[in-house]
Order: C-alpha cells, then structure tokens, then sequence
C-alpha cells in the first residue's frame, strides 16, 4: 500500500503541472481554435527572467511578479502582432509562426543567458521532515504546494469567467466568434487577452515545476517534455474544457507513475511512449476528448 501510495502522490504532483500547462493551451483554444506550440518556450523566458533575478538578491517569490507581467506581454503581443495577421491569410500559417516562436524564443533564452544549466531556488524549500506520513507513504510539502496551486489557478480561471464581464466576453467568443462580434465584443482585444493570461499562468507553471522534476535546473530543453505532456493531457480532456484540462492532466500523471512504477519489466521510462498512444487512441475514438464540446457545421 505505501507503495502505491508513492507512486499516486508522485502521479498527482505531475498530473498537476500537466493540468495548468494543459490549461494554457486550453484557454488560447478557447478563443481563438489555435494551439500555442510556443507556450513552454514562453514560459522558459520568463523563468529565466525570474532567474536572473534572484541572482541579482532579489526573493524568489517577488520575482513572479515581474514573470508574470512578462508573460502576459509577450503573449499578448505574439497575438496582436504576429499570429493574427496571418490567421486572416491562412490558417496553416499559424503553426508555422507557432514553430518559428518557439525556436526563436529558445535561441534568443540561449543568447541571453548561455546554454548552461542553472539552479532554480524553490519556492518551498524541502528539509528531511518536510512531509506527511500517510499509511507509510510520504507526501512532500512541495507536492501539496503544487496540487495547492492548481486549484487555486483553476479557481481564478473559474472566477473570472463566471463573475465578470471579460469572462463573460472570453465565453461568448469561445461559443461563436462572428455573434459574439456583432454584439459589440472586440474579439480582437478577448484573442490578446486570452493570449497573455495563458502567458501569465505558463510563467507561474514554470517557476513551480523547474525546480521539482528532474534534473531539478533551468535549461534550454527544460520545457519542451513539459509541453509534450501539457497537450496530451489538454487532447485527453479536450482542447476547449478548463475542466478536461485538470482531468486530463492528472489523469495522464497518475497513469504515467503507475506504468513506469509496475512495468518496470518494460525496461526504462515509457512515458512519451504512452502519451502517444494515448493521443492516437482519443483522436480516433473521441477527437473532441472527455469533456470537449462537439462542434457542428451547417453545410
């Protein structure tokens, strides 16, 4: 028992981190049907950022503010100035500036602050006693921190989306963007919006998982296996449901730890293994995922 108990704590700590990266992609989805392949590298800028602060003496925590600010900025404005002039000419266009984003990003992160890793204080530091004991399983502080907050990001979300006028906005776009236009809704400005409070929510992700997964350091590829499993989970729950996101996330994290801790006989980690199984069976069983809405075209 204590051993399935560990390997569910350890699945719910990364299903946790795959639920608000899912939840990025999931609100960008939302409003404007387009996957931000670039998120995790927008989300490692900010890192970085966050970084190189607290190099500077800085707390890490009072670092967040300015990561988030960065992050909803340079989403917002990928939106307004890169990625919605080409939505109107083509939509394949989009993946392409999405790819271009996300190789940019990383060289200049690269160019800025070297290719070598960093270490990444902890928002909560860990001693030898900093757990829980639950039937002979500990359960870390930094776990609960994590699972902490998700539910306080989803809160928010949920707030803001049913509380107030911009939410109400964000959902009326996300319904039907031509209606929602001709009621007097600036689209445009929920598309910007939608982009940079993704960024905003990335930059936080970020700052939480670098530090806990392994190798535990701030790298050029620290993100990318994140984001790999960020859109599994978001395909998984369905790419316009907040509530998919989190299901899908810690669905796929518990699943993970359960296959690479009893299929050890398989021999190594088969994590990515399973995720891409896991995307071809929902895209040929259930494209619009668990909780995704279906869409219907008059023709």
């Amino acid at each position: 028992m204590d051993i399935f108990l560990t390997r569910l704590f350890a699945g719910m700590t990364a299903g946790s981190i795959y639920a608000m990266i899912a939840l990025t992609l999931v609100i960008v989805f939302r409003s404007s049907a387009t996957i931000n392949f670039a998120q995790g590298e927008f989300a490692l800028f900010t890192t970085y950022v966050s970084w190189w602060l607290t190099e500077r003496g800085w707390n890490i925590w009072v670092t967040l503010i300015p990561a988030v600010v960065i992050g909803f900025v340079l989403c917002a404005a990928a939106e307004r100035f890169l990625v919605r002039p080409v939505r109107r000419r083509d939509e394949a266009a989009v993946l392409i500036v999405g790819l271009a984003l996300f190789t940019g990003l990383n060289g200049l992160s690269g160019t800025i602050w070297g290719s070598a890793d960093k270490v990444y204080p902890r928002l909560v530091p860990v001693s030898v006693d900093s757990f829980l004991e639950i039937a002979g399983a500990r359960l870390f502080y930094d776990s609960l921190f994590v699972m902490g907050a998700l539910v306080a990001i989803v809160g928010g979300i949920t707030l803001l989306m049913s509380r107030t006028n911009l939410g109400l906005q964000m959902r009326a776009v996300a319904t039907n963007q031509e209606s929602a236009g001709l009621c007097g809704i600036k689209v445009g400005r929920v598309f910007m919006i939608s982009w940079g409070l993704a960024g905003a929510i990335g930059a936080v992700a970020a700052a939480i998982l670098v530090p806990i997964l392994p190798p535990g350091q701030l790298g050029l590829p620290g993100m990318f296996h994140m984001l790999i499993f960020g859109t599994v989970a978001a395909i998984l729950g369905g790419l316009d449901s907040i509530k998919g996101a989190v299901v899908g996330g810690l669905s796929l994290g518990v699943g993970l730890a359960m296959i690479n801790g009893y299929g050890s006989a398989l021999g190594g980690s088969i994590s990515l293994t399973v995720a891409l199984v896991v995307v071809v069976a929902v895209l040929g069983l259930r494209p619009s995922g668990l909780f995704g809405s279906k869409r219907l075209e008059r023709v």
